[in-house]
């Protein structure tokens, strides 16, 4: 009996330590000045708001690095990686340099991102989810070294040449880009943004 009680309880021992390894941290990359498209009137305090939404939801999911050069708008709880300021994929780079485990690499105008999205995502392996336009909105890395520095126009087909798989994630796929891109997501935004756009719950 006690043979059987050992061998069960590292059972349950290994179960754990597969599940804690399989948790990954969440690199945000953030710039204020990023969303010109947006009206003059409400880029700055969208931009916190998105990026607020963000964080509290990959908070929920495992530990939370945002790379900015604007410590001022990171929400309490997520450690700061300074942005080395020469783009995004550099910026990218930054925050895993601090990671040596699974990693998910998100945008910060992913307002109608979920946990259970993350966790769809962190389960894909080396994934990506595509914008409507080409770009890369979020990536999968289950070794941060597989990272590569690829984005701008086209970004998810430079990717899946890199081996990345794309998978489709609609929470993760709806970034803000435009007005048009707001009134398409309507109440599937997170509390901040919905509340700076007073759109109903």
């Amino acid at each position: 009996m006690g043979d059987l009680w050992a061998r069960r309880e590292r059972v349950l021992l290994q179960r754990r330590l597969t599940t804690l390894r399989r948790v990954p941290a969440i690199v945000i990359p953030y710039r204020g000045d990023a969303k010109r498209r947006l009206p003059s009137s409400l880029r700055a305090a969208l931009a916190v708001a998105m990026l607020g939404d963000v964080v509290e939801v990959a908070a929920q999911v495992g530990r939370v690095l945002v790379v900015t050069d604007d410590a001022s708008v990171v929400p309490s709880g997520a450690e700061i990686v300074a942005d080395p300021g020469a783009g995004l994929g550099a910026a990218v780079a930054a925050g895993l340099e601090r990671v040596a485990g699974p990693a998910l690499v998100v945008n910060a105008d992913l307002p109608a991102a979920t946990p259970d999205a993350l966790r769809r995502l962190s389960e894909a392996g080396l994934a990506l989810v595509e914008a409507a336009d080409g770009t890369t909105n979020a990536l999968s890395l289950p070794d941060p070294r597989a990272f590569v520095p690829v984005y701008g126009q086209g970004s998810a087909q430079r990717f899946r040449a890199h081996g990345f798989a794309t998978t489709r994630i609609p929470e993760l796929e709806l970034d803000v880009d435009s007005d048009a891109d707001l009134e398409r997501m309507g109440a599937r935004v997170g509390p901040r943004t919905r509340a700076l756009l007073a759109v109903p719950a």
